[in-house]
């Protein structure tokens, strides 16, 4: 298995946006989607964006509307394209993929940076 890798983040103004990068992110066999995850400090990590096989998506509440995750197959990368970016989406960013058991498939890597701050 190749490790996935993020990229992308850093430091943004409230309002402002980005776009992060996740390679390689092929839907091997046993693949049930890929997603965005998050953590913060102190805090459990969370899914805020999700993409299956089908191209069927889904979002946490807190960042539906302004983040859009997406997946281009012939560069087997994923992305997480983030709008109107507010302090509160602040955090490590990571991507992994998940079975339908919900259990994810690779180790986490170091993930990427994302401030938003004025």
């Amino acid at each position: 298995q190749v490790q996935p890798v993020e990229s992308g983040g850093g430091l943004v103004q409230p309002g402002g946006s980005l776009r992060l990068s996740c390679a390689p992110s092929r839907n091997i066999f046993g693949i049930n989607a890929w997603g965005w995850y998050r953590q913060v400090p102190g805090k459990q990590r969370e899914l805020v964006a999700s993409i299956f096989s089908g191209g069927l998506t889904n979002y946490a509440d807190s960042v539906k509307g302004r983040f859009t995750i997406s997946r281009d197959n012939a560069k087997s990368t994923m992305y997480l394209q983030m709008n109107n970016l507010k302090p509160e989406d602040t955090a490590v960013y990571y991507c992994n993929a998940f079975r339908s058991s919900g259990d994810n498939v690779y180790n986490w890597g170091q993930g990427t940076q994302v401030t938003v701050s004025s």
